[in-house]
């Protein structure tokens, strides 16, 4: 009685380690997905401004969870397949896949966490001479569109405030056509409103538009590294019933 009992108890736990692998890659998609969306808007909803930054850690702390993502769709079909048949060698496979992302995913919060301990610097050193020297410049139409969406955007002129445009070399060219700054700083655009520096005509932002990217990209960096952890939370529980039921099966003698 006791040996059936036992093998009862055995097959019970079993059963128990196989739902909750169930559930766990449902979540496990559900958690891929947040992590390809997350990695999708980063680049798309204000990927303009990434011309604006003197490194690319920040994209590719992005293209690192586009690629974690995927991959974790891929893996959590292996994962339900591992449960199914109970091969252990299915279910090898499937911890090593989870190892993997969880290192990926370590390597992208690790890229996010440094950057943003350095992004204030960045900024404070790079955009104001971005800005004024290649604003308007042959060859740099990305950085254009780029500044003048963040002026738009976030209701700023300049980097610091309204008068770093003038030493810039737009507005020292003909081409600037007597303006004072770029249109985009134009609380209404208007052909030749740049002319006016007014209150009333263009933004004058306290810290300018240091301040605002800045707090814009802080934000993305904690969404990513936010998502990342409950993620990466998600796949040590996985990688624990993995081997929990990979240790079952291999108790099994059938």
């Amino acid at each position: 009685m006791s040996a059936v009992y036992k093998d009862e108890q055995e097959d019970w736990l079993t059963v128990c380690l196989k739902y909750l692998l169930f559930v766990f890659n449902f979540l496990f998609w559900v958690g891929g997905a947040a992590v390809l969306g997350v990695g999708i808007w980063t680049l798309v909803e204000k990927s303009d401004y990434l011309s604006l930054l003197a490194s690319s850690t920040f994209a590719v702390s992005a293209y690192i969870l586009i690629l974690a993502g995927g991959l974790v769709v891929v893996t959590g079909f292996l994962g339900c397949c591992a449960v199914i048949r109970e091969q252990r060698s299915c279910l090898s496979t499937y911890f090593f896949c989870l190892l993997f992302i969880f290192l990926i995913e370590l390597v992208a919060g690790v890229l996010a966490y440094v950057y943003y301990q350095r992004l204030s610097e960045e900024l404070k050193q790079h955009l104001n001479q971005t800005m004024t020297e290649n604003y308007a410049q042959p060859g740099k139409e990305d950085i254009t569109l780029a500044v003048d969406r963040l002026q738009q955007d976030f209701k700023c002129c300049g980097s610091n405030n309204s008068h770093d445009w003038i030493v810039s070399v737009y507005i020292s060219s003909k081409q600037a056509e007597e303006r004072i700054v770029p249109d985009s700083c134009c609380k209404t655009i208007t052909p030749h409103c740049g002319k006016r520096d007014h209150p009333s005509n263009i933004y004058k932002v306290e810290g300018g538009c240091i301040t605002k990217l800045e707090q814009f990209l802080a934000d993305h960096l904690l969404v990513i590294g936010a998502v990342g952890i409950g993620v990466a939370c998600l796949q040590i529980c996985g990688m624990v019933f993995t081997c929990c039921l990979y240790r079952r099966i291999k108790m099994d003698p059938y």
